[in-house]
């Protein structure tokens, strides 16, 4: 036993003796010995060497809505997993029918760990859901993320549900609608942008009967309108007549826009010019696609609502089919009383969920937490915004320049691009350097806006029955507002739809908004 122990012992000093041999670097080529710092350094490399192995990418699937045609090629997905070590599934789906897919993957369990909606209306829907605690409430894990904890207090305020936080926000100007409309056929015709709403109105009817394109033919319109009265044109063209911005106070109390005159007035407004053919006259079953295409292939020369920062494609688009083609954004349309206004979006135009049937733990929501917090610096964010610098941009004056080739942006950037949360000044990405002329001006009229922009006062109040009830009970306004300017109903017809909105829930979402704001 004692042979055994001094075996052990020995066995141990000259194993000791050949690590300090080893470690002592060898001698110099002048025979001194080499510093014992490099004894440190040996163990440091060792250590080093261990903390190297890479850990295992953490897996995301993710769904979002897709704006373009066809879903983006891996290109910039591949880039983001080697920077976030991450193995991602994107599963876009076309924006025009993703409040189906979207419901149906809801109803089926079947959402997976990233979840995309749509819009703030797509948020309403869910508000329920939320409540019922199928979503993760992700407030008070922000702290841990520093990035994430750069978001905007105000806006996240506006996406709370019952005073907690289960969203990441994607944000956007506060008011970035407007008209883009066709210069050169204004030019052409005498027109100045029109400084009120009967300047508008004379303007789509000049496009209309003028012959802008000079073709000889009357074969054009004036507004290109699609089936969306938030982000078309009527919300916009409302807001030019005064509408209040969702709700306002009248008589004492906040009631719905629909109930104020200046919704009647923009009725009237939409009824008239597609009487006359100043729009396209099914606009109500017209898509955003279809829009836009209408708009692009020369057909149309205004283009209203949405966001004026959509000249750039639409540009891309038009002169393709017409190279001598000018286009240009304006937004300070007076209204009837002389007065500027436009409505404000709360600070984001859509949110993320994590639903509870996909991200099984808290220690899985934070990976994930996590890479949404990598998303919020700029390498990631200028990586999915603008692409890969040198291919999809450059940096010019400190600010990204899109290449020439905008169908290849186009093609491999834009999915990823609607996904980026926070903002410019949040998530550090570069602005935008503009050349296009209308760009340039649409970017002055954003801070323009913003100075005459009405806020949607019921943005952060509850209403248990709006959030239950909402989406359903507005499809009774908005049918009655298309069947109005259709002409199938008249103002009575209208008010007795409003009636009805009321009898069926609308009254108590009055009740109970009042109640909130009263609280505040």
């Amino acid at each position: 036993m004692k042979k055994k122990s001094f075996s052990m012992l020995l066995t141990a000093l000259l194993t000791f003796s050949v690590v300090l041999s080893a470690c002592s670097g060898g001698n110099n080529n002048n025979g001194t010995t080499a510093p014992a710092a490099s004894s440190n350094e040996g163990t440091n490399t060792v250590v080093a060497e261990k903390e190297a192995e890479p850990a295992a990418p953490t897996e995301i699937k993710i769904m979002l809505p897709l704006n373009t045609s066809e879903s983006p090629p891996d290109t910039i997905k591949n880039e983001i997993e080697k920077l976030t070590n991450t193995k991602l599934t994107y599963q876009f789906f076309p924006a025009d029918t993703y409040e189906e897919k979207l419901n149906a993957s809801f109803a089926t369990g079947s959402l997976p760990q990233v979840t995309y909606l749509k819009n703030q209306t797509t948020f309403i829907q869910m508000k329920e859901a939320i409540k019922d605690g199928q979503f993760w409430e992700i407030g008070p894990y922000l702290e841990e993320f520093p990035n994430l904890n750069k978001m905007k207090p105000e806006i996240l305020n506006n996406t709370k549900v019952e005073g907690m936080l289960y969203s990441l926000y994607i944000g956007r100007p506060l008011a970035r609608q407007g008209m883009i409309y066709r210069k050169d056929w204004a030019d052409k015709l005498g027109l100045s942008a029109p400084a009120n709403t009967d300047e508008l109105f004379e303007m789509a009817k000049a496009f209309t009967e003028q012959d802008p394109d000079g073709n000889g033919q009357k074969d054009t319109t004036g507004i290109s309108d699609r089936n969306e009265l938030t982000y078309g044109a009527f919300k916009t063209v409302s807001s030019w007549f005064g509408t209040p911005n969702a709700w306002a106070e009248k008589d004492g109390q906040l009631a719905p826009e629909f109930t104020f005159q200046q919704y009647i007035d923009t009725m009237d407004f939409f009824k008239k010019a597609r009487e006359a053919g100043y729009m396209n006259q099914d606009f109500a079953a017209t898509s955003k696609t279809d829009a836009v295409n209408m708009f692009t292939s020369g057909k149309a020369g205004l283009y209203i609502g949405g966001s004026m920062q959509d000249i750039d494609s639409l540009n891309k688009d038009l002169i393709k089919n017409f190279p001598d083609a000018v286009l240009d954004t304006h937004s300070m349309v007076a209204g009837p009383d002389g007065n500027f206004a436009q409505w404000m979006i709360p600070g984001y135009n859509n949110v993320v969920l994590f639903p509870k049937s996909a991200v099984k733990d808290e220690a899985e929501l934070k990976k994930i937490l996590a890479f949404f917090d990598q998303m919020m610096t700029p390498e990631i964010s200028n990586l999915m915004y603008w692409g890969i610098e040198g291919t999809h941009y450059t940096v010019e004056d400190g600010k990204a320049k899109p290449a020439e080739d905008k169908e290849l942006i186009e093609r491999e950037v834009k999915g990823y691009k609607d996904s980026v949360i926070g903002e410019a000044e949040t998530n550090g990405m570069y602005e935008s350097y503009n050349i296009l002329p209308g760009r340039i001006h649409a970017e002055q009229l954003l801070l323009e806006n913003v100075k005459v922009g009405v806020a949607d006062p019921t943005a952060a109040l509850e209403s248990a029955t709006f959030t239950e009830q909402g989406v359903e009970l507005q499809q009774i306004i908005t049918d009655a507002t298309y069947k109005y300017i259709y002409d199938q109903i008249d103002k009575a017809g209208f008010e007795k739809e409003v009636e009805s909105w009321k009898s069926r829930g609308g009254s108590k979402i009055i009740e109970e908004f009042n109640a909130s704001y009263k609280a505040q």
